[in-house]
């Protein structure tokens, strides 16, 4: 395919043929094509070419939970969208953030002012946009709880907001962005400020730290939790599944719900693994787990 014509929009900047690894967690090896885009203007002007010449898209926040899985006929597009530092530096009532924005900034911002509420980010490697299109969240809650509204970039051009409410997610997932749309900007909301808030954070990162790989190679967590009997990791655990392992690429000891890219593991190391353990967990369960992270 031809990419030529993206190199000619401004705020653009085209890598063709790399190894994608480095733009995953879990870094399995991957040679394709991204795009980091610096504008919402850029991005539709990208989205709107991409259409035209037929060619499929997905955006990479931090690859937190994404594992590649092909590449032809696709650019992957990573948003570097301006974000003005500024705002953090007093607390607001409502933050308007750029889907780019980190959730490792939310966080000390949230430790420093005890912002309540935003102590769910805890330990969440990924982007704004990323951790609302997932509903990212952790034992201390979900982020759906600090969303009041969605902007959303459609692949017509046309941008819409989207208003949150009790309908708008449920576990691991929204019921708001369609297929091709992108998460641009949010509004975040909290609940009050707490002083400790600040000690929960605190707390609950060095219990992430002791609990899960979080300095290895890998995408998060593999698994959905089918329900609060039957948490992926603690049933993985109890089978003894943590001895898994194909080449490079192991269940960790550490927690059973992560898979670690000891090396070099590839995407057919990744799906013949979780291949393996969905048919495990099947055979003595009789539950069907889904998976919690996205393949692309």
């Amino acid at each position: 395919m031809s990419l030529n014509w993206v190199k000619e929009i401004e705020g653009v900047n085209l890598f063709e043929s790399v190894d994608l690894a480095k733009y995953t967690t879990i870094k399995l090896k991957a040679i394709g094509d991204i795009a980091t885009v610096e504008s919402i203007d850029a991005l539709t002007l990208v989205i709107q070419g991409l259409q035209k010449h037929g060619i499929e898209y997905h955006v990479l926040g931090w690859g937190a939970n994404q594992v590649i899985s092909k590449t032809k006929n696709t650019l992957f597009i990573k948003l570097k969208l301006p974000l003005d530092r500024d705002i953090f530096k007093t607390v607001h009532k409502f933050y308007d953030l750029p889907a780019s924005t980190p959730l490792n900034l939310l966080q000390s911002h949230a430790q420093k002012f005890g912002l309540k509420g935003w102590e769910v980010l805890t330990g969440i490697p990924a982007s704004l946009g990323g951790a609302i299109y997932m509903n990212a969240g952790t034992a201390l809650g979900e982020i759906c709880n600090i969303v009041e509204s969605v902007t959303i970039l459609e692949p017509t051009g046309k941008v819409r907001v989207e208003k949150i409410n009790e309908n708008s997610f449920s576990y691991r997932k929204n019921h708001f962005v369609s297929e091709g749309e992108i998460i641009i900007e949010a509004r975040l909301l909290h609940h009050g400020e707490d002083p400790k808030i600040s000690q929960k954070i605190k707390e609950y990162m060095s219990y992430r730290k002791s609990t899960q790989p979080l300095a290895s190679f890998n995408c998060g967590c593999v698994w959905k939790n089918y329900d609060a009997n039957h948490k992926a990791g603690l049933v993985i655990d109890k089978l003894k599944l943590n001895l898994l392992k194909i080449n490079d690429l192991e269940v960790s000891d550490k927690h059973c719900n992560f898979l670690e890219n000891k090396g070099s593991a590839t995407f057919e190391d990744f799906n013949a693994l979780i291949g393996l353990t969905k048919e495990e967990l099947l055979l003595h369960t009789g539950i069907k787990f889904e998976l919690e992270a996205k393949i692309y």
